[in-house]
Order: structure tokens, then sequence, then C-alpha cells
């Protein structure tokens, strides 16, 4: 059967603390696994291509996207020798390791969004949904299975495959790159596969089998962001399709996830502070489904099923922080979970996989990367601390009992594959290709302290060799909203800053989700401004221990994230050269009170309801970047927004740029002749996506911008850029 990727955490990224003991519990079963996604790696020559996350995480239908990342190695080539054939009873981990340690040193690929199901990966090859058959997965011997051009979209990418229990179809989730909208595509397997059916506008959806052994596809489906209908379909000659439930709440939405051992399909429906599952039968999906728990203000709970139990990651009870639970799957209502597994403070459980004997939980604990593995037969918890490097994990999950694999990454370093044995109880690491910025760069872990004494975590990236730190340019990252870590994960663009003598320093201030669900609560509401005020603790450390100065410092957010950065250019402008946002969230209060944009409603436990009461429309008023512009030296601004954003409307941003672009003409005008006005720059892209993180003409525009306002050269920069990016 195929394997799921997982809900745990990635739903909302909120954070998780407070769990270090396992509790007394009763061994368990066997249970089934299904087969898994895995990465396969293929070489590569001088240049960088992308992986595709394999699912949509539930965060990104808030208010950010599905992200694509990158990953190379850039390694001199070195002469190939022939490669001889890996034996068949090799596993799936010692195979990749092999492989990286005979192959030549050149740059390769990981590719992502590949199902093996039964003999066969399914993957994207060129603009064509493929197959092929296991042992032949490197040798490009593929059968086509669709060709995405017959939707006549631009330049299409699988976003998500899903195969159905018996082989007999596949559905893919299709996208564009300037797009939010989908379509998800079923194809009958057969000598000449056929496309069975399509369904506009889709975002999750699995495939169970019913008693009379037809496949049945569980699709959600998004209308103007929000997606609260769930329909079930079945094809060939009973084909029907038909909805199966309603979300009737405007600010709750749906979303579909199966359990690794596909016993159950839980349908969960959430908001940013409250979460309600439903269990349907993965071998009785037409009976009625069955509640968890009803929807409790407050409690967020998420679930896995391992042999007849109930695995549920919550925050109920106190501290309100994320927990393990456990009940029986018969007896699923709250009073009879019982305490699984609790964990340290200012820890955040990035997301758990269920094996037949372990559960591994991955997890982001004061800043630093850990792994547990517990012991489901004795009890045991093993803790292991990741190379300190590492700032994010990538999933890499699979159905092999023996071995739990994943991949680590930072913002300057493409991912490196890891995988725990649990026969050998040690974690193994990919050999053989040794990335050079390990040695060229160095990454710190640094503190700052906040107006009320909070303690703010930050992550530092400079050039080993650097001399002088105080005379390099800092470029400076916040996000700081509905309780999501900053991104972390590798972007080539930021290595070639690095390279080329940059200071990256990433502010984990309250709002986000990095030291669990408290630091989330700290920083929204009418607490937002504890963000603002970390963000300038950061910047004013940063300088104060010699990490460049305000002429050289640079802040970039996006999205939400503009909320913060607008807010500091207006009340300490003084600190930052320039700025560059992406489809930032600039007009805080008038989106607001705005209820007819299709996220109004949702975002209402983030920022409040300036609508109906005053205390938030006034506490909004106070850092609102639109609203606290003002006549006075703003750093220079590069905007980057799409033309038909349904999440930040354009709007709102061409509005801010206005006003901003007259208080400056009328501070420069009252300060006279010789002062020199920044630039504001408002960049409309065309398309209706909400960030689009690979865009090489943002990428270059903003470099380009950041150069020109610090003064420096930016030949090589471009020409380093070319190693990486096909422009």
């Amino acid at each position: 059967m195929q394997q799921k990727t997982k809900l745990f955490l990635q739903v909302l990224k909120y954070s998780i603390p407070q769990l270090g003991k396992c509790m007394q519990k009763q061994p368990l079963n066997h249970c089934n696994f299904a087969d898994h996604y895995y990465n396969r790696i293929k070489l590569k020559k001088y240049h960088l291509t992308k992986y595709l996350q394999n699912k949509p995480k539930i965060s990104e239908l808030a208010r950010n996207i599905p992200s694509r990342s990158f990953s190379c190695k850039d390694l001199q080539p070195v002469k190939q020798e022939n490669e001889k054939p890996l034996p068949e009873n090799m596993d799936a981990f010692e195979k990749v390791r092999t492989r990286l340690e005979t192959q030549p040193q050149e740059e390769y690929e990981i590719i992502n969004v590949e199902v093996k199901h039964g003999g066969f990966v399914y993957y994207q090859e060129g603009c064509c949904l493929v197959r092929s058959k296991d042992e032949e997965a490197d040798n490009d011997n593929y059968e086509v299975l669709f060709n995405l051009e017959e939707l006549k979209l631009d330049q299409p990418f699988i976003d998500c495959i899903r195969v159905a229990p018996d082989e007999k179809y596949v559905a893919a989730k299709i996208r564009t790159e300037d797009s939010e909208a989908s379509t998800c595509v079923v194809i009958k397997l057969s000598d000449q596969p056929v496309m069975e059916a399509s369904f506009p506008n889709v975002s999750s959806f699995e495939w169970v089998k019913d008693e009379e052994d037809e496949d049945v596809l569980f699709y959600t489906f998004q209308r103007n962001l929000r997606c609260n209908d769930v329909y079930r379909a079945t094809f060939g000659d009973n084909k029907r399709n038909e909805r199966f439930y309603t979300e009737k709440d405007p600010s709750y939405f749906v979303f579909l996830y199966l359990t690794k051992d596909s016993r159950f399909l839980t349908m969960n429906i959430m908001n940013k502070m409250t979460s309600e599952v439903w269990l349907i039968d993965g071998l009785s999906p037409w009976d009625p489904p069955v509640l968890i728990q009803k929807r409790i203000y407050g409690v967020l709970y998420y679930v896995e099923h391992r042999d007849d139990e109930l695995y549920i990651l919550t925050n109920v009870g106190e501290p309100t922080e994320f927990k393990l639970m456990r009940t029986a799957a018969d007896t699923p209502a709250i009073m009879n979970w019982d305490l699984f597994f609790t964990m340290k403070r200012n820890t955040k459980v990035i997301d758990l996989d269920m094996f037949k004997d372990h559960c591994v939980l991955f997890l982001k604990h004061s800043n630093l990367l850990y792994v547990n593995v517990i012991g489901l037969a004795d009890d045991s918890v093993r803790s292991l601390k990741l190379p300190p490097w590492a700032c994010g994990f990538i999933m890499d999950t699979n159905s092999d009992p023996k071995n739990c694999p994943f991949q680590l990454c930072s913002p300057i370093r493409p991912p490196k594959y890891y995988t725990y044995k649990f026969a050998e109880g040690k974690l193994f690491e990919e050999t053989g290709h040794e990335d050079p910025i390990t040695k060229t760069s160095r990454v710190l872990r640094l503190e700052a302290k906040s107006k009320d004494g909070k303690l703010v975590p930050m992550t530092i990236f400079h050039k080993t060799d650097s001399e002088d730190l105080q005379k390099k340019p800092l470029l400076v990252h916040v996000y700081g909203a509905y309780g999501m870590d900053l991104k972390m994960n590798f972007r080539p663009e930021r290595r070639v800053l690095v390279d080329d003598g940059w200071i990256l320093a990433y502010c984990h201030v309250r709002g986000g989700g990095e030291l669990g669900l408290q630091w989330h609560a700290d920083g929204r509401l009418t607490k937002k401004l504890n963000g603002l005020a970390d963000l300038e603790a950061c910047i004013k450390t940063l300088h104060g221990q010699g990490f460049s100065q305000p002429s050289l410092t640079t802040l970039t957010a996006f999205s939400a994230g503009g909320v913060l950065a607008g807010a500091l250019c207006n009340s300490n402008p003084e600190l930052l050269r320039a700025v560059t946002l992406e489809a930032p969230f600039l007009d805080v209060l008038n989106t607001m009170m705005d209820t007819t944009l299709p996220l109004t409603l949702e975002e209402l436990e983030e920022w409040g309801n300036p609508s109906s009461d005053e205390k938030y429309k006034n506490y909004i008023k106070r850092y609102c970047p639109y609203q606290n512009i003002k006549p006075q030296h703003y750093p220079s601004i590069h905007i980057t927004a799409y033309e038909n954003d349904e999440r930040v409307p354009l709007k709102g941003i061409v509005s801010y740029t206005e006003k901003l672009k007259e208080a400056i003409m009328e501070h420069t005008k009252n300060t006279g002749e010789g002062y020199q006005a920044p630039n504001i720059i408002l960049d409309i892209q065309p398309g209706g996506n909400h960030v689009i993180e690979d865009s090489h003409k943002k990428i270059t525009a903003q470099i380009k911008f950041l150069y020109e306002e610090l003064g420096l050269d930016s030949t090589s920069v471009f020409e380093d850029l070319k190693k990486y990016l096909k422009f």
C-alpha cells in the first residue's frame, strides 16, 4: 500500500514543548506499513534543479503556500568508473549509501514527489507523469502515464501523487508556478493508460478500498482559498462523485490524512486555535465517520494509528504545549486519553513517524535539532543531537521497519541524507560528498535580550575567514506570525551571499513557533508588538557584538513577515539601509476589517477583530505598517507583489507604496538640499500565486537591489549564481 505524508505538526507549524520521559504503557503488536515515498538520487553536472515536496503542509493552507526547494553539491567532477550492480537483497538505505560512496563527486539533484508502490516508482519526468520498475528507476526506462500538456497549463508540475491500493488508478495533483489553483487528474492504469477523470481546485486527497474491492478517492475542494468541502468518488463501471462533508464554520478548513498503516482516513477540521478529527474506516469507507473528540476552543490534536490504538499529539492539559497521548481506537474520546510521552521545555515537534516497534520524534530544542527514538517494546528513549549546522528536516517517509531516513539542510547547505537504523541503534550519514561550505562558513546560535527580558534566539551564518565582521553586509530575516518557524531550507542565493562575504541572521522572534505554542501566543493579538521589540533587540545585539553596522544592514521578509519588517521601518529606520519584501502584509487594519476577503475570518485569531472590538482596532493601529507611515527618513525598500494574489491583495501593497512615497517626498522637501532620498521600488509580477520562491527574475532583482543600495560590486555574485540556477 502507498505511504502518505505525515500530518503531525506540519499542521499550522505550531511548536511543541514539555515532553521528555516515557510513561508506563503496554507493549504494542505488529501493524501493516505502507510502501514509501523516497528520494531518488540522480547525477547532474553544473546546475541546480528543484525537488518538490511530496505533499503541501497544512500550515501552507493558512497565509503561506507550498514551496519548492533546491539541492546541489558544488564539487568538481571526477572521471566515472564502471558502476557495479547492487545486490537485490540490499535495503534502500544501503543502496543509496553505496551509490553515494562509489559515484564520482559531481553535482546531483534530489527529486521528490515520487511514490514507490508495489514494484513501481511513480514520478514526473519532463512534462509527463511516468512510472518505472523500482530496479530501473535510475535508468530512464519508464512508461508514460499522462502528458501534463493536455491540461494546457503554463509550465505545470506535479505537486502530489497517490496510487490506489491495488494499483488500478493513480491520482496526481498538478499546479503551475504562478497560481495556487490545482487540478487533480485520475489515470486508469492499463496497457494504454487513460485519464479517467479530473477535478479542479483539489487540496488534499487519499485513496481507500471498500468492502467490494472498489477504489474510493476522497478529496477536499478549495474555493476562494477556503477548503470546506469533502467529496468521494469512484470510477470505472460504478462511476460517481458525491459531496461527503461540508464544514459550515468559515474560520475552519478541512484536510485529509491517511494514517501510516492505512487503517483510517482522518478528516481534520481546524483553524488556528482549535481542531476536530473524524475517523473514516479504511476498510468500510461508506460507513458514517466516527468523531474522536468534538472541537473544544483552544484544543489542538492530530492523530496517528497503530495496532488498534490512536496516538494523539495534542496541547490539552497543562502546560498548554503539545504532548503525545494514547487511547484505544474504539474509545477515542478525550476522557480516555492517557499521557504517553512528554518533552522538555522549549521543544518543538517538527514531525512524528510510527514504525513496528518504534516511534520517532523529530524535534527542535533551544534552536537545535534532535531525533528522539522511543522503543515501544521496552519504553526506552534514545535522544540524538544532530549536527549543529542543521536548521531543518526534510522528511523521507518510508515503510521499511528497519530504517528511518530523513534529510537535514540549512539556508546555505543543500540537504544531506541520514538514516537511523533500529537494529544497530545508530544514526548513519551520507558519505562521499562533503560539502565545502562546512569548512568555509560558520553557523552561530546567539540570543538577544528583548525589552521585557525575554531571550530571543538567532541563527547566524558567515564565512570562516571573514575579517572585521563589522564592515561586512548583513541580511536579517524575520517572520514572527501564525506559530510558524522562519524558513530555513536551502536557498542557493543565500549561499552565494555568504560566499561573497555577507552575514545572514535569522531572528526567531515571538509570534513564530520556534520555542513552542506559548512563543506564538506571546506574539499574536495584543502581544504583536513583542515581535517588533524582539526584532529591534536582535539587530541591536548583532551590531553590538560586531556583526555589521546600520549602513550595511538589510532586512528581508515575505507575507506576514512584512508586518514586523514594515513596522520596524516606521519605528527604527536608522537600523537599516535597505529592505526587500515579497507579497508583504502591510495594511493589517483595512484588510482585517474587510470580511469579503477570503482569509479575514480565518485570521481573526492571529490579529483580532477590529470591526467589532475597539481594543483590537486601537492595538493594530499601533503597529500596522500602513497606518504608521510618517514624513521621516526610511531605508530603501524593494517590494515584489503578485498581480492576482488572493492572500495579500495587491490593492493594499499599492496603497502602502503610494503613501510611503508621499511621506518621503514631504520629508525630502522639509530636509532641504543634499538629502539623499531612499529608493522605493514596487515590482508587480503577473500571476495569482502568493510567493514564488524559485523565481529567477525575483532573486536577481532583489540581489541587484541590495548590492546597488550598499554600493557593492555584484559581478562575482551573479557569476556564482549561474552555478546553481539556469538563467
